[in-house]
Order: structure tokens, then C-alpha cells, then sequence
């Protein structure tokens, strides 16, 4: 990719297992360069830094740099909020991985200060520019399927996370459902107003010990009768389950799963196919090219970028629902249109 403009200079806080994938995917493009990164580790700092040409120092020293344009936080979760006011105050334009926080009400003072900063800010929901899904979208506004009555959101990882790792998540709808609490709002194009979730721990006892569940289902409303359903587990024997499908008044759109190939064998014993994908990284590689395609387009565009601050806010409010719904057995009433 040649813009013929001036390379953007990106300085990385975080080189752990998605710091090192946009730091990559940085360090690939013609039109940036991956200047400066920063890790709790010093040898994955270290590694990184020597992969990519960039420097590895200390995020007081990325922050400083005043010949540093952006700064990409892959840092853990609660950071992320101290962080991106550091950088927005710092005059970086920011990309921020989900979510900026695990509480709405420090998601608001966050997104106070990028608005006083007038810098811009975009959260890594990356599902929105996985090809197929964003395909999906594009055919959809386009009035393919008619006017959307269900929308529809699998999503099945493989395996569940470490306990340890449960325990400091925020619980399933804030960490794993998130995204596709974000992408039901992405498809519908209207805000629910109103939350219903069921969650159990099916797969790892362990789980529902530390106080979360491990397989999980959340309807929502919008205020036009439109429905979103999301089905998530923290196990998938089969692979990393992700599909979509809207349903509408003049007929469906679904998207699949990301085979391992596309070969198939036809036997008297009937079709078989290879194995979906096993990992994110890998099954949303695209996904994570194209985010920064578009992190970059809207810099240089001067427009604020795609999902916002307050796209992460939604979601956000949207999980604590879930989670609040789930916990009393009750809907919960939201009212995103407020949401500041």
C-alpha cells in the first residue's frame, strides 16, 4: 500500500500474543512504521523489537516521543482507560483493543477526555472487518434480505480460557460475548433496549466456582421488535465456531466458518470437509489487516474512526446488562441512545 504521504509513526504498548499480530501487520505496511514498542516483559519487547526494526523502550518514553503519531494499546484491560487519556493528552491519535474498561462509568471519563483532546480514538472490535462478515453488512444495508427481523451471532471457542484468567475476565459477557454484543448492533443498525441472558457452567466446574459461566445465550429487543441472539461456549470440539446469519422480510444472509481448506472428499460413506480454523489469530488474521487500514484511512482522512469510544461504551453497557440479567433471571431494561 503507497499513499505518497508521509509514513505514519506508530509506537506499540504491548507485545504480548495480539500486540505482536498489530505490530506485525504494522511493521508490513508501506505507509507506517512501527517506530517504538513497549511490554512488562522485556524479552517479548525484546523479540518483537528485533522482528520489526522498531525500538524497544518504556511507555513514559513512547509517549513523550513528539515524533510519534499513534500509539496501538494491546496492554491488559485494565490499563487500557489510563492509557488512552496518557496518549489522546499526549496529542497520538489511539487504537485501543476491547475494552477500554471493565466498569461504564470509567468508559465515560475515558471518553471525556479523548472528546477535550479532539484526538481520535478506535476500539479493536475487529469482527466488523472480518471479509466475510463485512460483506455480509455491505449486502445487507443494501436491502438484500429485506428489512432485518433476526439477527443471529455464534460464537464457540475452542477451549476454555485458564481459571486464573476467569477470574480477572469481567465474566463471559464482558470479555467473550462483547464482540458480538457489538457486531448484533453493527447488523441490526438499532440500538436493543432491552436484555435477556441464561448462562451456565457446563464445560469447566472450575468456572462456575470462580463465579462465571462457560456457555451462555442472551436475547435482545430493539425498540422496532427487531431480535438479536447470541449463543456463546467456551468449548467447540470441532473448531473455533463463528457464524452469522440475518434473517429479514424478503429472505437470509448467513455467513459460515473458515475451513482449514476448501478441499472436500465425496465417499460412499458421504462428504467430508477439513477442520474449521482452531484460533483466533489465525481465523481473523484479515480482520486485523483491515482494522488498521481503516485506523489509518480516517487519521490521515481527519474523520473520526470506526468503532468509536462510545461503540465500546454500548457494548459495555450491553455486557453489565447481560450479566446483571443473567445473575436475577430477569430482562433488563437499556437505553443506548443516552449512553455518554
Amino acid at each position: 500500500m503507497t499513499t505518497g504521504l508521509p509514513k505514519m509513526r506508530v509506537g506499540l504498548l504491548g507485545a504480548g500474543r495480539i500486540g505482536r499480530i498489530h505490530g506485525l501487520n504494522v511493521a508490513a505496511r508501506a505507509d507506517a512504521e512501527l517506530v517504538a514498542l513497549t511490554d512488562a516483559q522485556p524479552a517479548a519487547a525484546a523479540t518483537l523489537a528485533a522482528e520489526t526494526g522498531a525500538r524497544a523502550t518504556s511507555t513514559e518514553a513512547i509517549l513523550s516521543d513528539a515524533g510519534i503519531d499513534a500509539i496501538l494499546i494491546c496492554t491488559p484491560t485494565d490499563t487500557h482507560a489510563d492509557l488512552i487519556e496518557a496518549a489522546v493528552s499526549a496529542g497520538k491519535a489511539v487504537f485501543c483493543e476491547k475494552p477500554v474498561d471493565l466498569d461504564a462509568a470509567r468508559i465515560r471519563r475515558c471518553l471525556a477526555t479523548v472528546e477535550r483532546s479532539g484526538r481520535p480514538l478506535m476500539i479493536g472490535f475487529n469482527r466488523r472487518f472480518d471479509p466475510n462478515f463485512a460483506a455480509l453488512e455491505r449486502r445487507l444495508r443494501a436491502g438484500e434480505a429485506g428489512a432485518v427481523e433476526i439477527v443471529s451471532v455464534i460464537s464457540r471457542d475452542p477451549s476454555p480460557p485458564p481459571v486464573d484468567y476467569v477470574k480477572r475476565s469481567g465474566g463471559l459477557f464482558r470479555d467473550m460475548m462483547i464482540h458480538d454484543f457489538d457486531m448484533a448492533r453493527f447488523l441490526l443498525a438499532e440500538e436493543p433496549v432491552e436484555v435477556f441472558a441464561l448462562g451456565s457452567a457446563l464445560v469447566d466446574p472450575a468456572i462456575g466456582r470462580a463465579g462465571d459461566v462457560d456457555t451462555a445465550a442472551v436475547l435482545m429487543k430493539s425498540a422496532s421488535g427487531k431480535i438479536a441472539q447470541i449463543s456463546n461456549s467456551r468449548r467447540a470440539t470441532y473448531g473455533y465456531d463463528q457464524r452469522i446469519e440475518v434473517h429479514g422480510s424478503q429472505g437470509m444472509l448467513r455467513a459460515g466458518n473458515i475451513h482449514e481448506t476448501t478441499v472436500e472428499s465425496a465417499t460412499a460413506g458421504g462428504f467430508r470437509a477439513d477442520p474449521v480454523q482452531n484460533f483466533f489469530l489465525e481465523r481473523y488474521a484479515a480482520a486485523y489487516r483491515a482494522e488498521l487500514d481503516a485506523f489509518f484511512a480516517a487519521c490521515r482522512g481527519g474523520v473520526a474512526p470506526t468503532p468509536s469510544g462510545l461503540d465500546g461504551l454500548k457494548a459495555q453497557i450491553l455486557a453489565d446488562a447481560a450479566t446483571q440479567s443473567a445473575q436475577t433471571g430477569k430482562p433488563v431494561a437499556v437505553d443506548l441512545e443516552a449512553a455518554r
